[in-house]
């Protein structure tokens, strides 16, 4: 019997991977948090397999209907939106499952700065501009360790990709500002790959209107870099006629 966290992604039901998409039709138990994760998604559980919305239950409850599966020798297919290893709140659960010796996996998902760099058609990364992404959040009902707060990682002022924070884009741009500045390229994209996604783009100067008037109060991510709206970088090497030589020269040796 083995506990399967899988990444079901940011919201399109197509973003799940292969690997995960066949656990879940094979488990006889589906454990899948309802607010987050597509219909779609548990949907392609077999008729015959249990279905439990996790919503309304707690750490003790979730873990006592894995340890009960357990008994019964089943497989469970535990389902997070995006990927498992992010926000998902799912440390506790293993933790809890090491204490029972349940065994179990984690299946990767994609996670919603990538669908939001999808979206807005640009790379994170760019030579010249940014080579860092950093993923974080605001300080909030759970708080930042010494050395990470907002302020302390602008300093590098790589990529940012904000989770679960739109509540406190006001605060957020008055951190980076001083770091960014006024002027920097920011988006804030409001569920990313549902049906309903919708989003903004501005700089760190305006955001805050441009989200106040569309509404967004949670379930938006906020990315801040001048790989948003880029300008002047250069070529990677990787397309380089200089790498090309080196490659062709390379695979004649080999």
């Amino acid at each position: 019997m083995t506990v399967y966290f899988i990444g079901a992604g940011p919201g399109d039901p197509e973003l799940i991977t292969v690997k995960g998409q066949r656990l879940i039709r094979e488990c006889p138990l589906v454990l899948y948090a309802g607010s987050l994760v597509p219909k779609e998604v548990v949907l392609a559980a077999n008729p015959d397999a249990e279905t439990v919305n996790t919503a309304d239950l707690d750490l003790a409850e979730i873990i006592a209907r894995i340890r009960a599966a357990h008994r019964l020798g089943w497989n469970v297919a535990r389902v997070h939106t995006g990927d498992p290893s992010l926000y998902g709140a799912t440390g506790e659960q293993m933790r809890e499952l090491e204490q029972y010796g349940i065994p179990y996996e984690v299946v990767p998902g994609v996670t919603a700065a990538f669908a939001g760099a999808a979206l807005l058609r640009r790379e994170l990364t760019l030579p010249g501009i940014s080579q860092t992404i950093i993923l974080t959040r605001h300080a909030g009902k759970t708080p930042m360790p010494e050395g990470e707060s907002l302020p302390e990682l602008a300093r590098h002022r790589a990529t940012l990709a904000i989770y679960l924070s739109v509540d406190k884009l006001e605060e957020i741009v008055a951190e980076l500002i001083p770091h960014y500045g006024a002027g920097c390229p920011t988006a804030v994209l409001h569920r990313v790959s549902w049906p309903d996604q919708d989003g903004v783009t501005g700089t760190l100067a305006d955001i805050a209107q441009k989200v106040a008037l569309k509404g967004f109060t949670r379930t938006a991510l906020i990315l801040v870099g001048r790989v948003i709206q880029p300008e002047g970088f250069s070529p990677s090497y990787l397309y380089s006629a200089e790498h090309a030589e080196w490659y062709r020269a390379n695979a004649q040796a080999d």
